[in-house]
């Protein structure tokens, strides 16, 4: 097996020998690879145990893959055995890695439960995005008392976590190793076809300075003006969420298909790629009703559309469609396919500007579940207040993804003459402006309204047209 090649700021930290560690790490530059390599070589080297404590159950499994190539790389048989780990009423699953000198790695997402009850070394990975940091933490600490090594690593998150406040306990040694200091390091920035490129030139084609500053600068950003923080944000993902399930991203294609189909003069191929993506739909079955919000955007902002499932005490986002420059044509077929399942109860639609006559044929072909909203001062206002009030109170989940997050961080709130707030974010290329906030915010409004029954489309059909002025 041909030797693996650490890079400088790497060998650093597997050289450093400190009880406690703090690894304040750029995006992509092998944290998780070199912090599982020292956790391997600590086992392969005596008998110890190590926990390793990940965000959710798909980051834990991704670090126990990491952690077994390790192992193969020393030609140790390590054993991967797949459990489960019960506290109180609620189960979570693990997965161990058994070494033949009596040494084990576990790994578990976190959370203060799980976090409790163990003796060993800890890896917290990418701590500042758990939920209940401080909680974690303070569940956590006892678990290294008799001598065990405590090692934490993430990008940051804002300054709200106690990722953050570890940066000034003196009892931890530093590391921080931001874009630049990895390439000082070894590390080679390619572009698509393999030739070298510089960190500015992969933070410009970012389009946001404020996401570079954190993704790849490792800054903290001041979350003063933030109207959502992000351990707010942070406390209410579910990291083993779908961004956009199967299902959501199989309606677009067929959308996208349309519209090329109906553009080339085939608009009987269109309307037939309509009609088999609702029976499609159709036979999906979700466990409980389903609301959603649509912010409505064309060539500079995003079209997002956000599929809330309201279960007993919280909604969970069954899906999170971002759709960038699509022809009204294409948004519409995707809308009207969402719309045409019985399970969705409401729907709220920005009809400002663009979302005009979106809504409106979505009110006339099906009727009262339809409702437009126009973004006034006022609207804005109320809409962004009770998204927050639902995020504080916990009665919203939704996947882990850097894009959602930093578009419902990205709003800020500023005080008009009026006695009134203005509601409003900085518009980039990657996320938009802040589509993914006023989508989600629509939904929350869907949610809190009246159910209406199912029933099928109100019976005023027009045909699907792909003329851009058509909507």
């Amino acid at each position: 097996m041909p030797a693996i090649k650490l890079y400088d700021y790497q060998k650093a930290w597997l050289a450093d020998r400190a009880r406690f560690k703090h690894g304040r790490w750029s995006r992509q530059t092998g944290k998780s690879f070199i912090s599982t390599l020292g956790a391997v070589d600590d086992c392969n080297a005596r008998r110890t145990d190590w926990l390793f404590l990940s965000r959710g159950e798909r980051q834990s499994k991704k670090l126990i893959a990491e952690a077994k190539k390790h192992a193969m790389a020393y030609a140790v048989a390590a054993e991967e055995i797949a459990g489960t780990f019960r506290e109180g009423d609620t189960e979570y699953k693990m997965l161990e890695l058994r070494f033949p000198n009596g040494s084990c790695i576990t790994g578990l997402p976190a959370n203060p439960d799980t976090a409790r009850g163990w003796s060993a070394n800890v890896l917290l990975d990418e701590f500042a995005f758990h939920q209940d940091s401080r909680a974690i933490w303070t569940a956590l600490y006892p678990t290294i008392t008799r001598g065990y090594k405590l090692q934490v690593l993430s990008t940051p998150n804002g300054k709200n976590n106690k990722f953050y406040e570890l940066e000034s306990n003196p009892r931890f040694s530093k590391h921080v190793i931001d874009i630049y200091a990895a390439v000082d390091g070894g590390l080679d920035l390619r572009d698509e076809d393999g030739h070298l490129i510089t960190p500015d030139q992969l933070m410009e084609a970012m389009g946001d300075r404020e996401a570079a500053e954190q993704e790849y600068l490792c800054l903290y950003i001041d979350e003063a003006t933030a109207y959502i923080g992000y351990e707010l944000i942070t406390e209410c993902e579910d990291p083993d969420a779908d961004v956009e399930p199967a299902w959501a991203t199989r309606i677009c294609v067929q959308a996208q298909a349309a519209y090329d189909a109906t553009k080339a003069g085939n608009e009987a191929e269109g309307n037939r790629l309509l009609t088999q993506a609702k029976e499609e739909h159709l036979s999906l079955a979700f466990a409980h009703d389903l609301y959603i919000g649509m912010d409505i955007g064309r060539k500079r902002d995003l079209t997002v559309i956000w599929i809330d499932e309201k279960r007993v005490q919280r909604k969970h986002a069954a899906a999170i469609i971002s759709l960038r420059r699509a022809p009204f044509y294409q948004q519409w077929f995707v809308l009207q396919v969402l719309l045409s399942h019985p399970q969705v109860r409401r729907f709220c639609g920005d009809q400002s500007g663009l979302g005009m006559n979106l809504v409106e044929n979505a009110q006339l072909k099906f009727g009262s579940k339809v409702e437009g909203i126009d973004f006034t001062t006022a609207n804005k206002e109320k809409l962004a207040t009770d998204l927050k009030q639902s995020l504080e109170d916990h009665r919203r989940v939704f996947p882990a993804d850097r894009t959602v997050r930093e578009s419902l961080h990205s709003v800020r709130r500023y005080a008009t003459a009026t006695g009134h707030f203005r509601f409003d974010a900085e518009r980039t290329d990657e996320i938009g402006h802040a589509d993914h906030f006023w989508a989600a915010a629509l939904a929350e409004l869907a949610a809190s309204g009246p159910n209406t029954k199912p029933s099928c489309e109100v019976v005023v059909e027009r045909e699907l047209k792909f003329q851009e002025g058509a909507y």
